[in-house]
């Protein structure tokens, strides 16, 4: 007879694997929010953070409770984050372009300039 894997263990493995991803990628979109040119590239970094980080936070934490009230909560959290963070980021992006403003390229040399496409 085969032993079943201890699944407290693998259990301990995926949380620590989550909360690390989470941190990490909480870390690179906060660098983006620095690092990016324009509104609309930092707003696709903010967009990408709390879409895929906060989720993968919320999972790590969901896998280090017990079955509760508390973990159902978490639960609705996770729905809510999902359902409403990327169509936020939608709307703010879309109410900045019908609003008038510019789009930036970025040429090869990394200098940002005014896209000539953004012009109305």
């Amino acid at each position: 007879m085969t032993a079943l894997p201890d699944l407290n263990a693998l259990f301990e493995w995926l949380s620590g694997f989550c909360l690390l991803a989470g941190g990490l990628l909480c870390i690179t979109g906060g660098v983006g929010l620095l690092r990016l040119p324009d509104f609309f590239s930092r707003v696709h970094a903010a967009g990408v953070t709390e879409t895929l980080a906060a989720p993968l936070l919320l999972t790590g934490l969901m896998l280090q409770m017990d079955w509760s009230l508390d973990l159902f909560k978490v639960l609705m959290i996770l729905v809510l984050v999902l359902a409403t963070n990327p169509t936020a980021t939608h709307a703010m992006a879309k109410a900045a372009l019908h609003g008038g403003y510019p789009r930036k390229a970025v040429g090869t040399d990394g200098s940002a300039e005014e896209d000539a496409s953004s012009k109305v």
